[in-house]
């Protein structure tokens, strides 16, 4: 996926270096002595790549960053190539690993390319439209599981990469994780010896959670950036739940925010720090790059639903979002009846078992019926009120139990 646009930006090293997005460069001594320069307006645009290994259908948070650095390359007029690699996925990476990964098969790689390339066209199609107007080798050896001939030839394969995009489309930057940088180092040197061209290898941070684990599939801990996997609003809540202590840096890193603007957010924050200000922006704007404006309209009437009961966000809502929001959520689809009250709802929907004490469960104020808590059993279901315009009902039992209730032939 190749990617040209008119240039924009000034000092783009300078400015991504300060954002704490570009990591390390390197070589050192010529990306200082050469690199700035080569970045600057009026020169001709260089070419940077990243590679993206599909060994799931879903891009993930993990993998935002990488993104993110592509993408500031290419505001800033420069040629951007996205590589998703077949042969790299089937060989397995060894970079922060303990154990070496199942090797899958040909048409489960090429059907997980086929995810991945969907999700980058999505990102930059999200970004043209809406914000645009070697340790890790020796580490492994080390390890009691060794190193199989697959991985050891992972870098090797991953600095042909390099070498083939630097000969056919000029290519002279990589990007990559903190991780790769072993795999950039051996690119790096193929690259020079092979055709005497100056390159540069940067890398972008690692994103941990707060065990300090890397985000990613592997993990079980990913955030995915497919809708399927991973609802809007559930990204959106991901970001919103960051704690103070990093949601600054995560605003320099995954939004194109100038960084006067992220100050002032971060002063207005410690005015009124109960507003939650800043995780909000930040779950915003990646929101809006990954999903688009109606994702990101999606994530905040499901969060109004759920969190604020709000009856007219539950109305606004979709069957797709009704899904998305309450996934474990058992569902009903119901006739009503004359008559029918809050009791026989609970009952017919099998929210609350049998006998008194389901009975009491609605006395003691244990049911409401989209955020309305009932304590009369007997209270008598009203359009509008305990149904819905969509023909929807939430039931919730308790503080976390959910029942998603269609009615048929109102």
């Amino acid at each position: 996926q190749q990617q040209q646009q008119p240039r924009r930006a000034r000092g783009l090293l300078a400015a991504q270096c300060q954002r704490g997005l570009f990591q390390e460069v390197f070589p050192a001594q010529s990306a200082e002595e050469q690199l700035p320069g080569l970045l600057e307006p009026g020169r001709p645009p260089l070419t940077a790549y990243c590679g993206f290994d599909p060994t799931a259908d879903s891009l993930h948070v993990g993998h935002l960053l990488p993104v993110m650095g592509l993408l500031h390359f290419q505001r800033a007029g420069h040629n951007v190539i996205a590589v998703v690699g077949g042969a790299t996925a089937r060989l397995g990476d060894p970079s922060g690993r303990e154990r070496a990964r199942e090797a899958p098969s040909a048409e489960r790689v090429r059907e997980q390319a086929r995810g991945l390339w969907a999700g980058l066209e999505r990102l930059f199609g999200n970004h043209r439209e809406l914000f645009w107007g070697r340790q890790s080798c020796q580490a492994r050896l080390r390890s009691p599981e060794g190193m199989s001939l697959a991985e050891f030839l992972y870098p090797a394969l991953q600095a042909y990469d390099f070498l083939h995009l630097q000969r056919h489309y000029g290519c002279r930057v990589q990007l990559g994780g903190a991780d790769q940088m072993g795999n950039i180092m051996s690119g790096y040197e193929l690259v020079t010896k092979m055709t005497g061209t100056d390159v540069f290898g940067i890398t972008v941070p690692l994103i941990t959670s707060t065990t300090g684990d890397k985000l990613g599939k592997t993990a079980g801990n990913a955030v995915w950036l497919n809708r399927d996997k991973t609802s809007p609003f559930e990204l959106y809540q991901f970001f919103v739940r960051q704690q103070d202590n990093v949601v600054e840096k995560y605003l320099k890193l995954f939004t194109f925010l100038p960084l006067e603007e992220i100050d002032h957010i971060m002063e207005m924050h410690a005015k009124e720090p109960e507003k939650w200000g800043p995780q909000k922006r930040l779950a915003a704007e990646v929101t809006k790059l990954v999903h688009g404006r109606e994702g990101l309209e999606s994530a905040k009437r499901c969060t109004k639903a759920l969190y604020y009961s709000s009856v007219e966000a539950l109305e606004a809502m979709s069957d797709q979002e009704l899904q998305e929001l309450f996934r474990q959520a058992p569902s009903a689809e119901l006739m009503l009846e004359p008559g029918m009250n809050v009791l026989d709802l609970c009952r017919k929907a099998n929210a609350i078992p049998d006998g008194p004490s389901g009975y009491q469960k609605i006395t003691d104020g244990g049911v409401s019926v989209n955020g309305i808590r009932v304590t009369d059993p007997e209270t008598v279901l009203i359009l509008g009120q305990h149904i819905l315009k969509n023909g929807v009902s939430l039931l919730r039992i308790g503080k976390k139990n959910y029942y998603i209730i269609k009615w048929l032939q109102l």
